[in-house]
């Protein structure tokens, strides 16, 4: 399209058209009386009416009038939408993707020293009973471990995360009555998601100072000032060593003075104090009255008097070791190999996640400020890092697009002129769409500027339409301002008709339903506002400059280049045209190719993987380390030192952080996490996938990290240790990369999983050993591990009720000596002003009292050493023994063993117990075979399921990313078949046709097929961003069938052709415009496919997708297209007849039309509701108008010039 002439001007009519040459404002051949005049001028004119017979095209109402005629008006609106889009993209956020987040909330309870079943019976069941009954709760998942119970509760979609807090408040207030009177603290929840890895990652390290001081350091100063900036769900400081006052008691020496545990906690409760005193006021001056009353150092309590012995005073120093130490001296965190405090930072589900960190990268600098000199704060991950370098990478990729948009514009229209035109609409769609995103409340992110990038294809449709159109007239002889009214006047409500078309394929994305529809949301509507925003800007600012700019050129002006192009794309019509008629002239042959492509594409969805998002490189692994069931704190910490010293070895890893030990997070002792942060895409050679296999392998190398695997535990289940005491026989990491969308909310080892529950936990632990025999030997799997841990040790103390009854011991006294000497019991609270430290009680039974291992940090065998009690520690003389230590008081106030009234037995017990509702559970994770899709897996797991047999009370649910894939891909199908639906019903509306929208839609297989092959031959499954690809394809191809159906119509009509010369016809004309649309949408999208850098995984299927089905339907609808419209038309010429056979003539005097004369929009119009039939000049660049016009084909140059097809 291009406004300069090859040869002859004005042109003449075409000797195929059979009729007079008809004046550009005459109306369709019916004539003012014949009902099809009449109907068309109804339906065609913007403002309903019709307008007169015989006005004029510029004088006919257009919705672009006003703006041709005032230029400046025009102009200044179109500076404001680029400053509206400006001032809209500085305000927008930035994210990964858009926030998805389920409303999820964790509470945390802490009861030191109790049991897993303790744990659940009398902790989690009273908060699970109330949080059961709250409203718009989807889904709870507890674990109740050792002196730990988490719950997390993920709510509806639609319930705000305000609401499901308030709701959560109430349900702990109500259970408050219920719960243990001694918990430390009530249940603390926060706004967060468990599974979600922390936004940024510090750590806190010294070569100086003790970790205690640290720890104050990390909760006093930095802990509140993180929590407080906006967006912060939860801040985390791992490591333990939070100062507190140790009372390790020799239990022998207390025992030699008749003395009991019980009494040295009486005895510490009633020395340290801090009650409120009152006041005294007299005459003239008043008094607040205080006291020493409490004790607030190691030396204070080695000199509190607890007894006395024949007069003497016996102090609490001379039966057991006093210190500093940590409240829990079973935690333990490593930065980067060297011991100190993990500080995690959450962010609130919905939350931008740039905008948390930049809070806090800002906040640092002064928080270094306030620490002493001797302790470092370093950031070991931000998850911004990666977020940052792929949105700079879309970025550059829509650069890209839009230089390759332009490119494909001036060779087809080979006019810098010309193409200046269209091309400006690409910056003013794409801008103002900022604005728009703005308003709605949307954010930069990976799905906003892929539809960004995609809509560059679509945004110079509209305005290519327009100048075409323009220029046709132009070439006919008419000024510039009078061709850009009557163009403008013709065209507009058929640029306006297929807008709305294209954007109707979008529709059915916004009704996507869950995680994935909300995902999507962001992605259609952006999409869907650049196409309306290219729309108003091709009605309004393209025809302004096209009067304005557009001047016919003469033959002899024309450029060198310009008239080679012209000769190459003359050829080419001519081939296509001879290719199209040997085509014709094999009709069946091609029907049965066209029935073959449906057929294919069918099979081909059928057999193609399926996942649901491409793994991500975000520069981030997460891991769960995994150690046997009876393994110690001590043996733990030394195996995964071992594990960090190996990552930290491989090139690739910049940092990593460890914790182990029960935290809330961690909820079991032969678990720990890892954080391993990689070094830039730039610094490493792997991405993340082939990464996590060299660090398997790298970890799998050290001494003691390989474990046998369990009879039912297949994919390396950890095994417990068969020997009592055999504690450190290896340990396991379970990698995964960490991923923008989180849909998971619990934690697992594996990135899919699915839970187990049952009525009982013996029926929960047989079902999970069934399928776990079964699952380990399937082949998409790669691994499969269980979170059931039923085989930990328990020290079980049978108590002989008769006798300790007899010695008037209580069982109340029995748990209580217990507790108090293996449970780091917290006898007392030393208030300060700015915190408050505990005293903590426990049992040594070396001798001489604990030493404490935590007044120095130079030592990394730290980790091991910290014990409250010998209980379990490697070589310590541990193990059953330390209950011979263990007395208890008589009645007669003697001190009596406890083996004088039990004995304990060694019995297997729960590491945790899992609640999925207020039903035990279990968490299976599993991860894909290399080559297996989730779609197998997940078939073939369901399979194993039904073939188990099991009991009717166990139910199988897929969670988190499993659950919904499933979802998802119940949805593929109905999301493409309302596409589709929406397409028809549109297309029906605009032709007022049952079967013109068929012949369109017949182009849709073809894209099918062309993404589908392009998918598996590059390797990639077929994903939701693949959908998304292929429901776009349906907007781009039935916008190319209609070209060229529109013509064949309109020279039907109008030059009385017969239907093949006329699709013939409609072919070789319409090529040009149709290779110009198909070739700007691709190139569009070909920056995603070859765009390497952070977060290509996302963007790649959709580019993959829409070239491999633009590439194939191009090439196939060219040919199938013209045969299946022929088809048709001889199908409702047949039904005709057979009407006018059985029923008579018609209402319309005996005309009963074939499918090429039928009245769709009436005398004159075509199908797509063109404003008027009136035929016009060839277009320069190609002929017949532009996509989406309207009129009768122009004639043809013989010179080859830019008339020339």
């Amino acid at each position: 399209m291009s406004v300069q002439q090859s040869n002859d001007s004005p042109p003449q009519p075409s000797s195929q058209a059979g009729r007079e040459p008809t004046p550009p404002t005459r109306r369709g051949e019916g004539g003012e009386g014949h009902p099809e005049s009449s109907r068309s001028a109804a339906f065609t004119s913007p403002t309903g009416g019709g307008g007169r017979e015989g006005e004029s095209g510029a004088d006919r109402p257009s919705p672009s009038r006003l703006f041709i005629l005032r230029p400046i008006a025009t102009s200044l609106l179109m500076i404001a939408v680029l400053v509206a889009g400006f001032v809209g993209y500085k305000l927008l956020p930035q994210a990964a993707l858009p926030e998805v987040d389920y409303p999820t909330i964790q509470v945390t309870t802490l009861y030191p020293g109790a049991s897993p079943n303790v744990m659940t019976s009398s902790v989690t069941a009273p908060l699970e009973q109330q949080f059961g009954q709250m409203p718009g709760l989807a889904q709870m998942w507890s674990v109740s471990s050792g002196g730990a119970s988490v719950v997390t509760l993920r709510f509806d979609l639609s319930l705000s995360l305000d609401v499901a807090e308030q709701e959560v408040q109430a349900a702990i207030n109500a259970a408050g009555s219920l719960l243990p009177t001694d918990l430390p603290q009530p249940p603390i929840y926060a706004k967060v998601n468990p599974a979600d890895a922390p936004v940024i990652t510090l750590g806190l390290t010294s070569d100086s100072l003790p970790l205690t001081t640290l720890y104050d350091l990390a909760d006093t100063r930095l802990s509140q000032k993180l929590s407080q900036v906006s967006g912060v769900g939860l801040v985390t400081l791992s490591g333990g060593h939070k100062p507190a006052v140790r009372v390790t008691v020799n239990a022998q020496a207390l025992a030699a003075l008749g003395l009991s545990l019980d009494s040295i906690r009486t005895a510490i409760t009633g020395a340290n104090v801090n009650s409120p005193k009152g006041s005294i006021s007299g005459s003239q001056q008043s008094f607040t009255i205080d006291a020493n009353d409490q004790l607030q150092s190691p030396e204070q309590y080695r000199q509190m008097i607890i007894a006395y012995n024949n007069g003497a005073p016996v102090r609490l120093g001379d039966v057991a070791t006093i210190d500093t130490g940590p409240e829990n001296a079973w935690q333990a965190a490593l930065v980067n190999g060297k011991p100190g405090i993990v500080i995690n930072v959450q962010r609130q589900p919905g939350a931008n996640v740039i905008a948390v960190v930049d809070s806090i990268q800002k906040l640092l600098p002064s928080l270094q400020q306030q620490l002493p000199a001797a302790a470092r704060l370093s950031v070991l991950s931000d998850r911004t890092v990666t977020i940052r370098a792929a949105i700079s990478d879309v970025k550059f990729e829509l650069l890209l697009a839009v230089a390759l948009v332009v490119l494909v514009i001036f060779v087809f229209l080979r006019s810098a002129r010309a193409t200046f035109i269209p091309a400006t609409a690409v910056p003013l769609a794409l801008v103002g769409t900022f604005g728009a995103m703005y308003l709605f409340g949307f954010s930069i992110n990976t799905l906003t500027l892929m539809a960004l990038t995609i809509a560059t294809g679509f945004v110079v449709d509209d305005a290519i339409v327009m100048i075409e159109n323009i220029s046709r007239y132009i070439e006919a002889g008419e000024p510039p301002l009078q061709a850009a009214l009557k163009g403008a006047a013709q065209i507009g409500f058929t640029i306006i008709s297929l807008t709305f078309s294209l954007i109707a394929v979008l529709i059915p994305l916004l009704f996507m339903g869950d995680v994935v529809g909300r995902l999507f949301r962001e992605f259609a509507i952006t999409l869907a506002v650049a196409i309306v925003i290219s729309a108003a800007v091709s009605l309004t600012f393209t025809p302004m400059l096209s009067a304005r700019l557009l001047r016919h050129v003469p033959e002899h002006k024309q450029s060198r280049l310009f008239r080679a192009t012209g000769h190459a794309f003359e050829r080419l019509t001519e081939g296509y045209t001879r290719a199209l008629g040997w085509v014709l002239r094999h009709q069946p042959l091609v029907l049965l190719a066209a029935l073959g492509t449906l057929v294919l594409t069918v099979f081909l969805y059928i057999a193609i993987p399926k996942g649901f998002f491409p793994v991500q490189d975000t520069g981030l692994i997460q891991a769960t380390t995994v150690a046997p069931q009876d393994v110690s704190f001590a043996a733990m910490s030394q195996r995964q030192q071992t594990l960090v010293d190996a990552l930290l070895q491989d090139p690739a890893v910049a940092s990593v952080s460890s914790v182990v030990g029960i935290d809330g997070t961690n909820t079991t002792m032969n678990t720990g996490r890892l954080l391993i942060s990689l070094k830039p895409l730039s610094a490493r050679v792997l991405r993340v996938q082939p990464l996590i296999s060299r660090l398997e392998a790298r970890a799998a190398k050290v001494e003691g990290i390989p474990l046998p695997t369990s009879p039912t535990g297949g994919g390396g289940e950890v095994t417990p240790s068969p020997q009592v005491g055999r504690v450190g026989v290896g340990i396991r990491a379970f990698l995964q990369p960490v991923q923008d969308l989180t849909i998971d909310d619990i934690a697992s080892r594996y990135p899919y999983q699915f839970s187990i529950s049952a009525t009982s936990q013996a029926e929960l632990s047989s079902a999970n050993a069934a399928l776990m025999a079964k699952l380990k030997t399937l082949p998409q799997l790669a691994g499969v591990t269980s979170d059931l841990q039923d085989q930990g040790l328990q020290a079980y103390v049978d108590v002989d009720r008769s006798a300790a009854s007899r010695l008037g011991i209580t069982m109340s006294a029995v748990d209580s000596a217990l507790y108090s000497a293996f449970g780091q019991r917290l006898v007392s609270t030393i208030f300060t002003q700015s915190a408050q430290y505990r005293v903590v009680l426990g049992v040594s039974t070396t001798g001489g009292g604990a030493q404490n291992p935590h007044a120095s940090t130079a030592s990394p065998s730290l980790l091991s050493e910290g014990v409250p009690a010998a209980l379990g520690r490697p070589g310590g003389g541990g193990g059953l023994a330390a209950f011979d230590n263990i007395y208890l008081a008589s009645s007669s106030g003697r001190p009596v063993p406890l083996s004088a009234i039990a004995h304990v037995e060694q019995r297997a017990t729960p590491l945790a117990v899992d609640h999925l509702g207020q039903f035990p559970a279990a968490l299976i994770s599993f991860q894909l075979a290399p080559g297996a899709s989730l779609g197998a897996a997940v078939d073939a797991i369901q399979q194993v399921a039904a073939d188990a047999a099991l009991p009717p009370s166990v139910v199988i649910a897929f969670q988190g990313a499993a659950s919904a894939f499933q979802a998802a891909l119940s949805n593929q199908l109905w999301l493409l078949l309302a596409a589709v639906a929406t397409m028809y019903i549109v297309l029906g509306v605009l032709y007022e046709s049952y079967i013109h929208p068929i012949t369109i839609l017949s182009t849709l297989p073809s894209a099918g097929i062309g993404a589908l092959l392009a998918l598996m031959g590059t390797g990639h499954n077929l994903t939701v961003i693949a959908i998304i690809g292929i429901v776009l394809l349906i907007g781009i191809v039935q916008k190319n069938a209609i070209l060229m159906v529109d013509f064949a119509l309109d020279a039907q009509r109008h030059q009385g052709l017969a239907p093949e010369a006329a699709m013939l016809q409609a072919a070789r004309l319409r090529l040009r415009p149709i290779l110009m649309t198909t070739f700007a949408a691709l190139f569009g999208a070909v920056p995603l496919v070859v765009g390497g850098g952070m977060g290509a995984e996302l963007r790649q299927p959709l580019g993959i997708t829409m070239v491999g089905g633009l590439l194939l339907s191009q090439l196939l609808t060219l040919f199938t297209t013209p045969v299946i419209y022929l088809a048709f038309d001889r199908l409702a010429t047949r039904a005709a007849a057979w009407r006018t056979r059985t029923f008579g003539s018609g209402p319309g005097g005996g005309r009963n039309l074939p499918l090429s004369a039928s009245p769709t929009s009436g005398g004159g119009e075509s199908g797509a509701a063109r404003s008027s039939g009136t035929p016009l000049p060839a277009s320069p660049t190609g002929g017949g108008g532009a996509a989406r016009s309207s009129g009768v084909p122009p004639p043809t140059s013989s010179t080859g010039g830019e008339g020339k097809p």
